[in-house]
């Protein structure tokens, strides 16, 4: 198994990191490859908001999840 070294890792971010894993009963190695390993077999979900350039400028000053809210309520 391999092993990853992180240089210059945030000292805030490294307790918050620590007291999840304790608080979650792993050691912070198992709760690090949780993370990455969740984050990374889910990729990010694109919403309307990060379509630049695709009419962004229609839904500027729309609430898109109220939108989305009618359009499934409307079926």
């Amino acid at each position: 198994m391999a092993t990853l070294n992180v240089k210059n890792f945030p000292d805030a971010l490294y307790r918050k990191l620590k007291r999840r894993a304790k608080d979650e009963g792993r050691s912070l190695s198992a709760e690090v490859t949780r993370i990455v390993g969740r984050d990374l077999d889910h990729p990010k979900r694109y919403t309307v908001d990060d379509l630049v350039g695709l009419g962004a400028e229609i839904w500027k000053d729309v609430d898109i999840e109220e939108y989305i809210r009618r359009e499934r309520d409307s079926w």
